[in-house]
């Protein structure tokens, strides 16, 4: 009877140390993807920046060559900003159908993208994951 007793006392403090590790590799893969995506958002703003100073530039140039074409400053820069509202009325409508899909598919696919790889390893060889 004692070694009964004995025996649940041990299982029961392993499934406790297992849960407890359990908890913890869910907390450290939870912040690993949430820096990852923090790092890739932190890119993206850095390009966007790049970008929007790139355009800002260019249309700038754009605007003064459409001016020296047109002999007026306000056609020149007229025609630069008739440019950006066709560009945003196009991204308007295409807001719903791509937009979002590419944002919410690039999000999905950096918070699960090592689940392939873990669950190839366990079927591949199961020995190495209880060694871990």
């Amino acid at each position: 009877m004692e070694t009964q007793e004995q025996f649940f006392k041990e299982s029961g403090q392993k499934i406790e140390q297992y849960v407890q590790d359990r908890l913890l590799l869910l907390k450290l893969k939870t912040v690993e993807k949430i820096s990852k995506l923090v790092a890739v958002m932190f890119a993206v703003l850095v390009v966007a920046v790049l970008i929007f100073f790139i355009f800002l530039f260019l249309s700038i140039m754009a605007g003064y060559y459409f001016a020296e074409l047109t002999g007026s400053m306000f056609l020149g820069f007229g025609i630069v900003s008739a440019i950006y509202i066709i560009i945003l009325v196009t991204l308007i409508a295409l807001r719903k159908s791509v937009l979002e899909r590419m944002i919410t598919n690039t999000v999905i696919n950096i918070l699960f993208e090592d689940k392939d790889e873990e669950e190839e390893n366990v079927s591949t060889n199961p020995t190495s994951a209880s060694h871990e």
